[in-house]
């Protein structure tokens, strides 16, 4: 069984920079795939970008392209998610997931790929 928890979240000003962390347990071939979604009250919850920690390939949503950026450690089993220039309508709770399979083209942007998911951290972002 895989366990995700998310650390990080917080409040910021606009044009600040916040990083989130995602610990995993578990073998780390149960949790190659891992993606970072974001969700707020009264919508549905989206998929921002997506990072397969073996081969550090990429997917990102437009909304956060050139803004964040994922990364991970894997000798310490944890996903990053650096945020900079941070907007208002950034403010969330920002979930990581996780899957062993690779999610086929846009669908790592569904809940419905991911396996395993964390307990949520919350970004809030104020002028």
């Amino acid at each position: 069984q895989v366990q995700l928890v998310e650390s990080g979240g917080g409040s910021v000003k606009t044009g600040g920079s916040l990083r989130l962390s995602c610990v995993a347990s578990g073998s780390p071939d149960s949790h190659q795939y891992v993606a970072w979604f974001r969700e707020v009250p009264g919508k549905e919850r989206e998929g921002i970008t997506m990072i397969d920690t073996k081969s550090g390939m990429i997917y990102y949503d437009d909304s956060i392209k050139g803004r964040f950026t994922p990364s991970a450690d894997n000798a310490k089993n944890t996903v990053f998610l650096q945020m900079n220039s941070l907007k208002s309508e950034d403010t969330a709770m920002y979930y990581c997931a996780a899957t062993w399979k690779l999610p086929w083209g846009a669908q790592w942007r569904l809940r419905g790929s991911y396996d395993y998911w964390g307990q949520g951290t919350q970004v809030t972002v104020s002028s």
